[in-house]
């Protein structure tokens, strides 16, 4: 029996590791945010499509509400329940339900959140297109993610800002 490809991965045997200590979050939002996952698109040569695998604890969600301006997700529950926050509407997710948030406004802005008493476990699915601006509609913020080069992985190759519309300067300031 010969042995498998390498593009092929059980997501069984995936380990999922903790977010890395730059992500963490601190503070009250350590109570309400976690996860453990698994990057799939570096371990299977994917360089214009990202996914993972992801394990949120009960009561938490992975991430804040946001809404991608550029990159589309979609999201296949593998096991769990949950509520998907997709705009202004919530929706009660389980396994087998797939959901896609294209690229948008605060209308796509979405949420996984573990509402059983296991972990909710998912597939995310996205597009890799850099840079990426990403709107946080609860808190008012936004990121300006850019990759250059072609390791993800590697932070140093990241530009990243979080910021607020009103913290802007004026283009001539300081000219």
């Amino acid at each position: 029996m010969s042995e498998r490809p390498k593009v092929i991965v059980n997501v069984d045997e995936l380990e999922l590791q903790p977010r890395p200590e730059l992500f963490r979050p601190t503070g009250d939002a350590a109570e309400r945010y976690d996860v453990r996952s698994a990057r799939l698109g570096p371990v299977t040569g994917m360089k214009r499509l990202g996914f993972n695998v992801s394990a949120v604890p009960p009561g938490r969600s992975a991430f804040p509400a946001h809404a991608h301006r550029v990159n589309d997700e979609l999201f296949y529950v593998i096991s769990g329940t949950g509520e998907a926050r997709i705009g202004d509407a919530k929706h009660p997710v389980r396994a087998g339900d797939l959901f896609a948030c294209p690229a948008g406004g605060p209308e796509t802005a979405h949420q996984l959140l573990n509402t059983g008493t296991e972990d909710l476990v998912y597939l995310a699915i996205s597009s890799t297109l850099s840079p990426e601006v990403v709107e946080y509609p609860d808190s008012g913020k936004f990121g300006v993610l850019a990759l250059f080069g072609d390791d993800p992985s590697d932070m140093s190759s990241w530009f990243r800002y979080i910021g607020r519309r009103e913290s802007a300067v004026d283009y001539w300031e300081g000219e």
